[in-house]
């Protein structure tokens, strides 16, 4: 049994996008079977965005290069542990004239931990229009995440020890520093991007996205009511993860991340997401329900 992948805790640029990258290289371990571990962190159950990706990866590997996804349906039915292996076992649902669809299912100890559906398609012409892109200042002009963390030694300590392959730039305040001024009503807006090149493979950069769209989804729930992991004492998890890819996109060049909640209840919050390219391309939509119970 292959052993967790050793990505250096705190690794930061081209390492920890390397890291990344080997993350999402699953191992073909049999015909429609796919293996894939897990990175080394203070975690106690495998990020959702990593499990995501990894399925993500393996539906891609059974289809044709020419046909690529546009949408993405998930479920995490239990939490997964970082210390184990992964298994995907894909189900090849349909292959048509113009779509291709495939059904995922990820395995630890015999128990299914995520499910997802992908829909693939060869490139077509059509109609087209988008959301305008909304007004924010520059990535460059914004300071990185490290210098986010202000007063919070629970943020520093949470993120201080994990490896950082995205590069995260928050145009609004971030949750554990909106927390001192009491709930926010609107979007949440980062900037994000892998912080290192990529190799030019279209599925790895939509995989890598999806692995990024998990980091601060549910922040626009928790804004609404001034809320912080660290500094209140909630449990916060992703119960389902639905993407649409829109247009084309590079994981490498900075994505403004455009967050908002329509609605929370029944101790669930649901946040929807775009990504915009700077020139103010719309390339991907998101919607996530969370669990999130105040304790």
């Amino acid at each position: 049994m292959a052993e967790v992948l050793a990505t250096e805790e705190g690794a930061t640029g081209q390492t920890a996008v390397d890291g990344l990258v080997r993350l999402l290289d699953l191992e073909e371990i049999d015909r429609d079977i796919f293996r894939g571990m897990s990175t080394k962190s203070r975690w106690v159950r495998v990020f959702g965005g990593q499990v995501a990706g990894q399925a993500l990866v393996a539906a891609g590997r059974t289809v044709p290069v020419e046909r690529h996804v546009h949408s993405l349906h998930s479920y995490f039915v239990r939490p997964g542990d970082p210390s184990v292996p992964i298994v995907y076992q894909v189900d090849r649902m349909r292959d048509g004239r113009s779509f291709s669809t495939r059904r995922v299912i990820a395995v630890q100890r015999g128990e299914t931990i995520f499910s997802l559906s992908a829909s693939f398609q060869l490139a077509q012409t059509g109609i087209d229009h988008q959301t305008p892109m909304p007004h924010v200042p520059t990535p460059q002009s914004l300071p990185p995440l490290v210098n986010r963390y202000g007063d919070s030694p629970a943020a520093m300590s949470f993120y201080k020890s994990m490896p950082k392959p995205i590069d995260l730039r928050y145009v609004d305040d971030p949750p554990w520093q909106q927390h001192a001024h009491g709930p926010r009503d609107g979007a949440n807006r980062v900037w994000m991007k892998a912080d290192g090149a990529l190799p030019g493979d279209p599925l790895l950069h939509v995989c890598v996205l999806t692995y990024a769209s998990d980091m601060t989804l549910l922040d626009s729930v928790l804004a609404r009511h001034g809320l912080a992991s660290g500094l209140d004492n909630i449990s916060l998890a992703s119960l389902d993860h639905a993407m649409w890819f829109e247009r084309p996109f590079r994981a490498d060049e900075w994505l403004l991340y455009e967050t908002q909640s329509p609605s929370a209840s029944g101790g669930r919050g649901l946040a929807t997401g775009r990504f915009y390219t700077q020139d103010g391309r719309q390339v991907c939509s998101v919607v996530q329900e969370g669990l999130i119970r105040v304790r």
